[in-house]
């Protein structure tokens, strides 16, 4: 089956981007969602593989710049590769992102690896229809203990893909411990946040370690911890760290105790509190603050209204900071790019009246990959500022 491109429409592609837009395609097969076609330039020219839906604005996702067969041994072997990169990034973990997406030449499969158990998510129809190869080729590398299902990301009702999430195969347990940079985590795997635990700020963690000797610190949206703990094993004098969701919270708590530090957890709006800050009216006056919230943009529409909450926050943040005083600020969506982000900063230090310095501009971890031809894949942007 052939998918045939408008005049011109090969451009980007075969400069390696991986999708093609419905409104590129000259002339497309009868076929199903999920079904692997021949993609084509106007001129009959090969582009490459790809899985095709009809009824999506991604109609085509490529999978190589040529004709490849797409079978479990072409997953086998992707899935090694990913997993090469990621000993080499993140040696002597056992615990990461062993395949994001477009990023590992598998567009619309996320796998995360918890020692011997894996959590994924397949957001296309085409991995969809190719599961059971995937988890062959998986238990083939890897022989895991279990193999979880965290099908609820909002991109599959764009495939026409229900949600759902269940144990593909063996055994999982509800919670895990993860290992990062010398701390322990318990982690939800069924319940939890997204595929569990957010390795995308594990070097951010990291780089942040020497900044927290001596200082107040508030974590806001701290989900289990980790920024909270990073602070308060590596010289935070005090460390308040908040979150609106109680299980997260608890879970937050026993992270503290299994790695025997001490850390206020409070269940609380992050908003509200951080707005208390701004005005003065708590009694910690903290000298440094981690604000990391959820992605406020669902769709490049919502963009204009997220970077005015985002801006929000972030004067408050600086208001409730005192000079030397440090703010960490993430946004974690594609749509928010780095010269975006940048500005919205500049924004808020012009509203808080606080001139800030920037000490550092940082993105995800390496085991999630950016693709140069694919803005698509980078979505983490993190700041490190000081009040000046």
């Amino acid at each position: 089956m052939v998918v045939k491109l408008k005049p011109g429409q090969d451009k980007r592609i075969m400069g390696g981007h991986l999708w093609v837009f419905s409104n590129e395609i000259a002339q497309a097969p009868k076929a199903k969602a999920g079904d692997v076609v021949q993609v084509v330039a106007s001129n009959g020219r090969p582009v490459g593989t790809a899985l095709y839906h009809p009824n999506s604005l991604i109609a085509c996702r490529m999978l190589a710049f040529e004709a490849v067969e797409v079978d479990q041994a072409f997953f086998y072997k992707r899935l090694a590769a990913a997993i090469a990169y990621r000993e080499k990034v993140r040696p002597g973990e056992t615990s990461y992102r062993l395949c994001f997406g477009e990023s590992d030449g598998l567009p619309g499969l996320v796998v995360d690896r918890y020692g011997s158990v894996l959590v994924l998510q397949v957001l296309s129809a085409g991995m969809e229809a190719r599961l059971p190869m995937i988890q062959g080729a998986l238990e083939e590398l890897l022989k895991p203990q279990g193999i979880y299902l965290k099908n609820d990301h909002r991109a599959r009702t764009l495939e026409g893909l229900p949600a759902e999430t269940r144990t593909l195969c063996g055994s999982v347990p509800e919670y895990v411990q993860v290992s990062e940079g010398g701390l322990r985590f318990k982690t939800p795997l069924t319940e939890g946040q997204k595929t569990g635990f957010y390795f995308d700020q594990a070097e951010n963690r990291a780089f942040l370690r020497p900044y927290f000797k001596d200082r107040a610190v508030l974590d806001l949206y701290c989900y289990t911890g980790a920024f909270a703990i990073n602070a308060a094993k590596f010289g935070a004098k005090a460390v308040l760290a908040v979150d609106s969701s109680g299980p997260a919270i608890a879970l937050a708590k026993e992270n503290a105790e299994l790695n025997g530090v001490e850390v206020a957890f409070e269940e609380d709006d992050a908003e509200d509190a951080l707005r208390s800050f701004s005005e003065g009216k708590q009694p910690l006056k903290p000298d440094m603050i981690l604000l990391d919230p959820p992605s406020l943009v669902p769709a490049k529409k919502h963009l204009p209204r997220a970077l005015k909450q985002y801006a929000k926050l972030n004067t408050w943040a600086l208001r409730a900071l005192p000079k030397g005083g440090l703010l960490v600020s993430s946004t974690c969506t594609q749509h928010v790019t780095r010269e975006i982000f940048v500005q919205m900063l500049k924004i808020a230090q012009a509203a808080a009246q606080k001139p800030t310095r920037l000490l550092a501009l940082r993105g995800q971890g390496a085991d999630h990959p950016i693709l140069l031809a694919m803005p698509e894949t980078e979505y983490l942007q993190f700041a490190l500022l000081e009040v000046l």
